[in-house]
């Protein structure tokens, strides 16, 4: 994998704040999604979460829309990493 950086340097998100992973490769549906929505829940505003997974979290998607914020996702050779932010 490529590292977070430079992943995460090749979307729009704000490149001057925090940022945590979350891998949620190893868990089964819906796992990914609940467990990316409570951790956004609980990070301060200004973090930008970098969730890696082995799928496109499409069901994820209205539901960050709906919340406010933005994201990217970029399609790897061996995973799919989706960077989140608040607008």
């Amino acid at each position: 994998m490529q590292s977070t950086d430079a992943v995460v340097d090749r979307t729009d998100a704000p490149s001057d704040r925090p940022r945590e992973v979350l891998d949620v490769r190893s868990l089964g549906p819906p796992e990914p999604l609940k467990t990316t929505l409570e951790r956004l829940a609980e990070l301060p505003e200004e973090t930008v979460l970098v969730q890696r997974n082995d799928r496109v979290p499409q069901f994820l998607f209205p539901k960050l829309d709906d919340r406010g914020y933005a994201r990217e996702t970029l399609e790897l050779d061996d995973e799919v990493v989706t960077v989140i932010w608040r607008t």
